[in-house]
């Protein structure tokens, strides 16, 4: 009996294995994928939850700053907008003396503004129902603010009256503060008032002052003597040209020379520290004044001081030509009379009458006066501000004449404290100096006596 081939056998038995295998491996794979496609779900649905509170979240701190207050539908800026227009008319009820409705309208905007602050504090979106009953109330109070007549051209007219009111008022006020301040600084210390009294007695009761007076020829020829240092001070406060005449000799090289009254103009609101003769020795170049120009810094140009408003001001000066300070000038009085320089001061002063051309001052009639005509100077000839503001204390070493000008003067109680001292050392000079005049005149008198006592018949 013959067997079967072998492999004949075993092909049979691979193919239903295959199929087996091959089936086995199908359900596996496509379970899964049924299985990863569930676990992608669950997954996915967290990933979204995240992003979705993540947009909330930005909503929220964006809440009441940009968007919410920008959307035309917000019912947040639509209370911010009612509450701003009633605090106008709280304003104009006030003036109108309706002081009830101005009250009705303030406890309506605080009502507003707690709503506003407890959606800021929870934030959350302010709600139509929630808003709905202050918008209504406030509305209600608006649309009354309009039966009276608080409309806004009514509130625009009485705003611009209210401006206009404020503007004069303060325009009347600015002018009261500059003449008040002006009298202030040409006070002189209460101490001081008999000063006047005190000198008149004084002169009467010295004969050496007398006999230096009786000396005219000479002192005549003083006045006229080309080769002195001729100084002018126009003042009448008697202690501050004391300080500025006594600060001129002590400082000058040649004292002897020194005569006040013409060329050399100086304020009684001066201190000088340095020898003045260079000053006589300047060219001005066929000007008649010599300034130091103060169109630098804080100080100002020629628009500052003149009413440019004015015809004849626009039409004859330059707005941006620089100022120049008073105090310590230079002036060619030949050159003065040349170019009629009285006779103009006269005219602009003529025109200021009603003071449209300048309200205060003696500086804007000297700048017209001397425009074209003044010769700039060295700074260090002449420093400003001692009497209003800081000043470099390099500067005020270097400078030859200190100024005090401002209303905080030296000799007042208003006065700069770190920079009296400039000032008061002369004061105490002038007086050691008057105490030795005095003893002089009082050894020379008993001298006299004495000498004449010995010769004087006797009874």
């Amino acid at each position: 009996m013959r067997r079967r081939p072998v492999d004949f056998r075993r092909p049979v038995r691979r193919r239903v294995s295959n199929v087996v295998v091959w089936s086995l491996c199908g359900i596996v794979v496509l379970l899964f994928i049924v299985i990863f496609n569930k676990e992608s779900r669950i997954e996915s649905r967290p990933t979204s939850s995240v992003k979705d509170y993540t947009k909330y979240v930005k909503n929220i701190e964006g809440l009441n700053i940009t968007d919410e207050m920008l959307s035309p539908n917000s019912v947040t800026r639509q209370l911010s907008d009612q509450i701003s227009l009633a605090k106008a008319f709280v304003v104009i009820a006030k003036e109108s003396n309706n002081i009830q409705f101005a009250w009705e309208l303030s406890a309506q905007i605080r009502n507003s503004q707690v709503l506003l602050s407890s959606v800021a504090t929870r934030r959350a979106p302010l709600t139509t129902r929630e808003s709905e009953t202050a918008i209504r109330d406030m509305a209600l109070l608006l649309l009354h603010a309009q039966q009276l007549h608080y409309d806004s051209a009514t509130m625009i007219m009485r705003l611009k009256t209210k401006i206009q009111t404020l503007d004069e008022q303060m325009a009347a006020v600015s002018e009261k503060s500059s003449k008040y301040g002006q009298i202030a600084a040409e006070e002189i210390p209460k101490g001081l008032y008999c000063l006047g009294i005190r000198l008149t007695t004084e002169w009467f009761g010295n004969s050496n002052l007398h006999r230096r007076m009786n000396e005219r020829m000479h002192i005549e020829k003083k006045l006229r003597d080309n080769s002195l240092y001729h100084f002018c001070v126009f003042s009448d406060n008697i202690l501050a040209t004391s300080v500025v005449v006594n600060s001129t000799t002590l400082n000058s090289k040649n004292p002897d020379m020194v005569v006040f009254h013409l060329v050399v103009f100086l304020d009684d609101d001066v201190v000088v520290q340095k020898d003045l003769s260079g000053l006589f020795s300047i060219d001005l170049n066929s000007n008649v004044n010599g300034a130091v120009e103060t169109c630098m810094e804080t100080f100002h140009r020629y628009h500052k001081y003149l009413n440019y408003s004015h015809p004849l001001i626009r039409e004859h000066f330059d707005p941006d030509a620089c100022g120049w300070a008073f105090g310590m000038n230079v002036f060619d009085l030949v050159e003065w009379r040349k170019r009629n320089v009285t006779e103009i001061y006269h005219y602009w002063q003529e025109k200021n009458v009603d003071r449209t051309l300048w309200k205060l001052g003696t500086l804007p009639p000297g700048l017209l006066t001397f425009y074209g005509l003044t010769e700039p100077l060295d700074p260090s000839w002449h420093v400003l501000g001692l009497g209003y503001t800081n000043v470099d204390p390099h500067l005020i070493e270097k400078g030859a004449v200190l100024h005090f000008n401002g209303n905080s003067k030296p000799w007042l109680k208003i006065g700069m404290e770190k920079y009296k001292s400039l000032w008061e050392k002369h004061v105490a000079e002038a007086q050691v100096n008057h105490l030795e005049t005095q003893k002089r005149a009082s050894k020379k008198q008993t001298l006299n006596n004495s000498t004449a006592s010995p010769s004087s018949p006797t009874s």
